[in-house]
């Protein structure tokens, strides 16, 4: 069974974080552009320290990072799915951690410069993060869940054709009036 919502998820955060580091990047506005996309209205004149690149290059590099567990976890829900149920679940939750701890730093940061309004977009996408992992692992839960009962009906399956075909073993001896053999050529 495929992970579409989590192939899905990891595929659009891998995008939204990769958009940022690219916006991030940007030689006009670096990281005010960045936070403008996520819907924090900064000056440029106003904090003038953002677009030094001792501040640009290692969140583009943290970004970037993330992007790439995100991209990590995509792949590795379409390639390994079907061999392990449980193949990507370390990359996934890594993936989210880091994610996580990197907006978590943004949000001090921005404290730390005084930038209104960061909280509460920080507050939505961490509230988005959250969902997308649960929504994750409950994927992952379900399809778990209908592997163990796929396995389990297959074992009644069989135990059920294993005992027909000795109720009709026993019923053609019976009546052939031939001794049922046993292992051990005992009846």
């Amino acid at each position: 069974m495929r992970h579409v919502l989590t192939s899905f998820l990891a595929l659009h955060w891998a995008v939204v974080f990769a958009l940022l580091a690219y916006i991030c990047m940007d030689g006009d506005r670096g990281i005010a552009s960045a936070l403008g996309v996520l819907g924090v209205s900064v000056q440029g004149s106003r904090f003038p320290g953002l677009e030094h690149a001792v501040i640009v290059a290692p969140l583009s590099v943290a970004l970037l990072i993330v992007a790439l567990l995100f991209c990590w976890a995509f792949v590795e829900t379409l390639l390994n799915m079907a061999a392990r149920p449980d193949a990507g679940d370390a990359v996934v939750r890594i993936a989210f951690i880091s994610a996580s701890f990197l907006l978590s730093i943004i949000l001090v940061g921005g404290a730390a410069q005084g930038i209104n309004g960061l909280f509460m977009v920080v507050a939505i996408q961490m509230t988005a993060l959250l969902a997308s992992y649960v929504a994750v692992l409950a994927e992952r839960r379900s399809v778990l869940a209908a592997a163990t009962a796929l396995h389990e009906g297959e074992a009644r399956l069989v135990s059920h054709r294993m005992a027909a075909g000795a109720a009709h073993s026993s019923l053609l001896s019976r009546i052939s009036s031939r001794p049922e053999t046993r292992p051990g050529g005992r009846r």
